[in-house]
């Protein structure tokens, strides 16, 4: 009996390790929960509950009746938000295009063995590492109508005639903060690329030379498709980091002159902390969440199609 109840104690013993093994796993964990929780799921659930009141700077301090979707049919009803909905997507599908683009250029680029390859490659990060306040206090400066650089090499270049107030022209405005987010964007999608260029196979390219095949070829039909996951994960961060941005667009123009470069995340911005109409303000934030949700589901449903095949 003595024998038994030491194996059904060590049993229970043993049960116990793989019990407390398996969770103490999930105590790893705990430490992100709580941040996500704190700092994401709670700002997420009171922006979203406070959509549906009717929250200002009048009644601040209270009581906040349900009002359900009028926020949201209020913004709707905006013709600013439209202006805004359009300016957010023309300022990120060209930048998405033009980073995208220039990125797979420059690494296609570095992928190359040269001398001195490193240090270019690494100079090519600055623009990526630099804040983006300091970024766009220099484009403000360069698009200068007064006193730019931009204007002075087109003008000495002879291209145009008088200086142009890049910035507070309601047809150069947006494409001066695109061409800004462009230059900040490029390093970013040059570095993902290039990680994904290295790890292609070396022996495909080998056997595409003996057939003869040359390097357009060889781009279309081993490049592109084995970096088809890469370019994927690539475009779905690109363009909820560019759906969203915010500090470059404020910095440079603040959604001037006349709401010509108002974005969406300035639209919000602009409702709730200088109309101080927080409610409709946080509507707004929650469209712009709804948007990119149904983004991240397509990319979702490709990814999963990519797997398949």
């Amino acid at each position: 009996m003595s024998h038994k109840s030491a194996v059904n104690g060590n049993r229970g013993q043993s049960r116990g390790a793989k019990w407390f093994s398996s969770w103490n796993n999930y105590l790893f964990v705990v430490p992100a929960l709580i941040f996500m929780i704190v700092f994401i799921g709670f700002p997420l659930l009171y922006n979203l509950m406070l959509s549906f009141q009717n929250v200002n700077v009048y009644n601040l301090s209270g009581k906040h009746d349900f009002i359900g979707l009028s926020n949201y049919v209020k913004s709707l009803k905006d013709p600013v938000f439209y202006t805004a909905l359009q300016n957010s997507a023309v300022f990120t599908v060209l930048s998405i295009f033009f980073q995208f683009t220039l990125g797979f250029a420059l690494a296609l680029f570095f992928n190359q063995k040269f001398p001195g390859r490193n240090l270019f490659r690494s100079l090519m990060l600055l623009a990526w590492m630099l804040p983006v306040v300091i970024s766009g206090t220099i484009f403000q400066w360069m698009m200068s109508g007064d006193f730019g650089v931009i204007n002075y090499f087109l003008q000495t270049l002879g291209i145009i005639d008088q200086p142009i107030n890049w910035l507070s022209e309601g047809s150069t405005a947006l494409l001066s903060t695109v061409v800004a987010n462009i230059w900040i964007g490029i390093p970013f999608n040059m570095i993902i690329l290039l990680s994904g260029l290295q790890g292609l196979p070396e022996h495909l390219y080998e056997a595409a030379k003996l057939d003869g095949a040359n390097r357009l070829v060889q781009f279309r039909h081993i490049t592109l498709p084995l970096m088809r996951p890469t370019i994927l994960v690539l475009m779905i961060l690109g363009i909820i980091n560019t759906f969203k941005v915010f500090d470059l667009i404020f910095i440079m123009t603040a959604g001037g002159p006349v709401n010509s470069s108002t974005v969406l995340p300035i639209y919000a911005y602009q409702l709730s902390f200088t109309t101080l109409e927080f409610s409709q303000g946080a509507s707004v934030s929650m469209i712009m969440f709804l948007i990119l949700i149904v983004i991240s589901i397509g990319y979702l449903r490709m990814s999963s199609k990519e797997e398949v095949h």
